[in-house]
């Protein structure tokens, strides 16, 4: 029996993908092996986000072709469209596969060439793949795919096209069946969770219309069973007072909330096309603590954006120190292909960046203490 083995790099939505690729490797025989450089076949599940996942990338291929030279090397992920990775990298890797190609019976094993997400394409018919999970006490449960949003440094909507969700009936009858096995934690995850609709299915327990991100996190909430609710990832701009409410009300949710911020300055926001303003982030903050004293925030930061002044980055050690978030994700800016932001001058210095990260690192460390 042929063996494949599986990388994952990066975000949980591809950790969700990496589940849903083992399933289909297993459906066509393949058997899961733990050594890359003893396995037939080897999947590479991409980041583009961050300089140093692309690099990892970058890294790892060669020397598993160099170790493993007879295996078949898949690319996927947020890498797979970009030109000049296909130029750095085509002489290691055999198929390269756009994730929202694979169903339930499609894995190419042919050579493909890499082409970049077309407008209009739908990538959503692989969410229908019943995953392999790689645990069994937390599941990730994908709500949908893509971005709309266009946040100037992001990739995303270019990896992976424009928001696609999927029904509320298919992501309940999947949590319902995971309760059923006895997982006790459900996480509900997409590049902007809080954008969700769905049309609403016959004899729908709600008023007529859509079905928000607010009407399924009750819609789960209410699922029988012993178990507890996460989600991620939210966008400040789309975090409404019935979600906070809702999320307040829920008992099977846990009082966490990702809420990135990326920045505490009102100019460089607005080059980050983030469509929200320092102070409308703050009166968002203020009103779910108001109805979750006990609620843990954490967020996500970019230091080092082209232009940002030093004057602009206190702005943010000023953000850090009045919400006191328990937990953030500090990123030094690293300029991604094919993004508006690529196209400004990368003018803070790596060794700017580094004294910023250690900075604004030292708050969150210090306010776990």
């Amino acid at each position: 029996m042929k063996t494949y083995h599986i990388v994952t790099i990066g975000c949980q939505m591809n950790k969700s993908d990496s589940e849903r690729l083992a399933a289909v490797l297993e459906k066509q025989g393949y058997k899961k092996t733990g050594d890359k450089y003893q396995a037939d076949l080897v999947v590479i599940n991409t980041c583009g986000v961050r300089q140093s996942a692309e690099d990892r990338a970058y890294g790892l291929i060669p020397r598993i072709k160099k170790e493993n030279f007879k295996a078949k090397i898949i690319l996927t992920g947020c890498l797979v469209g970009r030109v000049d990775v296909k130029c750095r990298l085509k002489e290691y890797v055999n198929v390269w596969l756009p994730i929202g190609q694979m169903t339930n019976d499609k894995f190419p094993m042919t050579k493909i060439p890499p082409t970049p997400f077309v407008k209009g394409e739908k990538c959503d018919d692989y969410l229908k793949i019943k995953p392999k999970y790689n645990s069994k006490f937390s599941a990730f449960v994908p709500i949908g795919n893509g971005c709309n949003n266009f946040c100037s440094y992001c990739v995303v909507p270019y990896a992976r096209g424009r928001e696609v969700w999927r029904p509320a009936k298919d992501i309940i009858n999947e949590v319902k069946c995971l309760v059923k096995r006895r997982y006790k934690e459900i996480i509900l995850i997409a590049q902007n969770v809080n954008s969700y609709k769905s049309q609403i299915p016959p004899n729908p327990p709600l008023s007529r219309g859509e079905i928000d991100f607010a009407d399924l996190l009750k819609m789960v909430n209410n699922i029988k069973g012993n178990f507890h609710i996460k989600f991620a990832t939210s966008h400040p701009k789309d975090m409404s007072d019935k979600l906070i409410k809702t999320m307040a009300d829920c008992s099977k949710v846990l009082k966490e909330i990702h809420l990135p911020a990326q920045s505490g300055d009102n100019q460089v926001l607005k080059k980050m096309n983030r469509k929200y303003t320092v102070g409308h982030y703050k009166k968002i903050i203020k009103k779910i603590r108001r109805l979750m004293p006990r609620v843990l925030i954490s967020t996500d930061i970019i230091v080092g954006f082209p232009g940002e002044t030093r004057k602009q980055f206190n702005n943010t050690v000023k953000l850090f120190k009045e919400i006191k978030f328990n937990q953030a994700f500090i990123a030094r800016y690293s300029p991604r292909p094919g993004t508006a932001a690529y196209k400004l001058k990368d003018d803070v210095t790596p060794t700017e960046k580094q004294k910023r990260w250690l900075e604004l690192n030292s708050l969150i460390n210090y306010d776990q203490k």
